[in-house]
């Protein structure tokens, strides 16, 4: 098999309903549509069963989250690439075909995203990956198309096909030989920037991660977890720290630390003053987690860690916060 589209499933089948079908049009002959059930409690499975017979489904005996169910189930499926795709995604005619074009022409092509446009503000980028991801120098995520909360619209400026640092797991392309070489995902992490620190040890290996917006999706977001929600907070705090301890060269890791613990508490802070108390002990628990497991999550490190060229060389937070910067262009950044 050439590419397996693999839809890790937790109680979406209102998603399955209304996305599978434009799925299966939109899908060449080479492509395999399979569901990675993560233990559903719904009906899901019934109405796979029910509605597409010969839609090959693997069920996990447990929700692991996304990292292990995504890792388990890829154990299981023989493919030149899988394709990981959230199940609150609308695809489009020829969204696929870009992309395998693109790895087939460049074998240092690990990891591919398409362009992420939001389900219901069409015309503008979606916050989880958006025209493809980047990090700064301290370790926080941003997009072509998406710093912080600021999200642009869609207007062809970032239609070409470019390097980027991290592609969203909402729809990922990836080698599957690389993806078991290095692990897969980190099952540590649960869910939330695993696909980032997966990039990370990619591009660690010298391997490339583009983006390719010749490919479209609509990504309806928050399906899992909303936007507003203190577990969310908890897990993008502590996954985030542990994405710093384990891929920054020792040589910039403890003035990242450094830095990172005021500007953490200090947003732990604004959430107390907004009234966010759930958000607040959401920071406080992330940190207390990232202490008790700072040898665990140290001794995953990948030996002789370089610095690498296209993490953002400046704070994002000081661009965005203080220098009113709020486009990815308005960085006027240009890799070396």
């Amino acid at each position: 098999m050439k590419l397996a589209v693999v839809i890790l499933n937790w109680n979406g089948k209102r998603f399955l309903e209304q996305f599978l079908p434009s799925l299966i049009k939109y899908s060449p002959e080479y492509a395999e549509i399979i569901i990675a059930d993560n233990a559903s409690s719904d009906d899901s499975i019934a109405f796979l069963n029910a509605e597409y017979p010969k839609l090959r489904i693997i069920q996990n005996q447990q929700n692991g989250g996304f990292s292990k169910g995504y890792n388990d189930a890829l154990k299981q499926i023989d493919a030149t690439y899988y394709c990981l795709l959230n199940s609150d995604i609308e695809v489009t005619e020829y969204w696929i075909e870009p992309i395998i074009d693109l790895m087939d022409s460049d074998a240092q092509i690990a990891v591919c995203q398409p362009k992420i446009l939001a389900y219901h503000r069409r015309n503008e980028f979606e916050y989880a990956g958006a025209c493809g991801g980047f990090i700064d120098k301290l370790g926080y995520p941003f997009c072509r198309g998406r710093l912080f909360n600021s999200i642009e619209k869609d207007c062809g400026q970032y239609d070409d096909i470019a390097e980027i640092f991290w592609a969203t797991g909402a729809a990922m392309f990836v080698r599957a030989d690389i993806y078991h070489k290095l692990g897969g995902l980190d099952e540590d992490f649960f869910a939330h920037q695993e696909e980032i620190d997966f990039c990370w040890r990619v591009k660690n290996c010298g391997y490339k991660v583009k983006v390719c917006p010749q490919s479209k999706v609509y990504h309806i977001g928050g399906g899992t977890l909303p936007k507003n929600n203190a577990r969310k907070t908890y897990l993008n705090f502590r996954n985030n720290l542990w994405l710093v301890l384990k891929n920054l060269p020792k040589s910039q890791l403890f003035s990242a630390l450094f830095y990172r613990f005021f500007l953490d508490l200090l947003a732990a802070v604004v959430f107390l003053l907004k009234g966010q108390f759930r958000d607040f002990s959401a920071v406080i628990k992330a940190y207390f987690s990232f202490i008790s497991r700072f040898n665990t999550m140290k001794c995953k490190r990948q030996p002789n860690l370089k610095p690498l060229k296209d993490i953002y060389p400046k704070s994002i937070v000081w661009m965005y916060f203080v220098k009113k910067i709020k486009t990815y262009s308005g960085l006027r950044w240009r890799k070396i």
